[in-house]
């Protein structure tokens, strides 16, 4: 038996440019509801002087989203030597109906929206927010034996990936229809 029993992700923290303007888009683009806030001129696990301001929004099913302002800090900037479609915050939602509805609604706000992209046992939506994080909307379409297969073939696609840093073929099946979905555009 393992000595640390996880209960789930307490909170995901990232950074944002503004604290007011990052918790109303997350409320009007994504539903999000801001429920609290802490504010301090040290940072409490280090000491060091570094005002912030950090805000959390309820993201659902008992996780939270978290942001820090940091006005004394450089400009916000992202790691240049990883791709942006990379990093990113996945949300769920509960059909392939409310992940359309989701993509309409973003679109009215004027943002754009990538997608829908067909993951084999999911379909994404993919867009920015004013932080240039990307964020993604998933709705599962799996099987239960597509996720059973996925979990039988995970140990030896991450043996083979150590050993050959080529994509494993195991569960080639996932991405089929998007790339031919990519071959009919290109």
């Amino acid at each position: 038996m393992h000595p640390i029993k996880l209960g789930g992700v307490h909170h995901a923290a990232y950074r944002c440019k503004d604290a007011k303007e990052t918790v109303e888009w997350y409320e009007k683009v994504l539903g999000m509801e801001y429920v609290s806030a802490f504010s301090e001129d040290h940072v409490p696990s280090t000491g060091e002087y570094d005002p912030y301001m950090h805000v959390f929004l309820d993201a659902g099913n008992g996780n939270v989203l978290a942001f820090f302002e940091l006005p004394q800090q450089k400009d916000m900037g992202r790691d240049e030597n990883t791709p942006a479609w990379v990093q990113h915050l996945a949300f769920r939602v509960g059909s392939e109906d409310e992940l359309l509805a989701a993509k309409k609604h973003i679109e009215s706000l004027d943002i754009d929206v990538l997608g829908p992209t067909h993951h084999g046992i999911f379909k994404s939506i993919y867009f920015f927010d004013p932080n240039g994080h990307r964020v993604e909307l998933a709705a599962d379409i799996g099987t239960d034996e597509q996720y059973a297969e996925l979990k039988r073939v995970a140990m030896p696609m991450l043996e083979e990936w150590s050993q050959t840093k080529k994509a494993p073929r195991h569960a080639d099946w996932l991405h089929e229809i998007a790339r031919a979905e990519h071959a009919a555009k290109g």
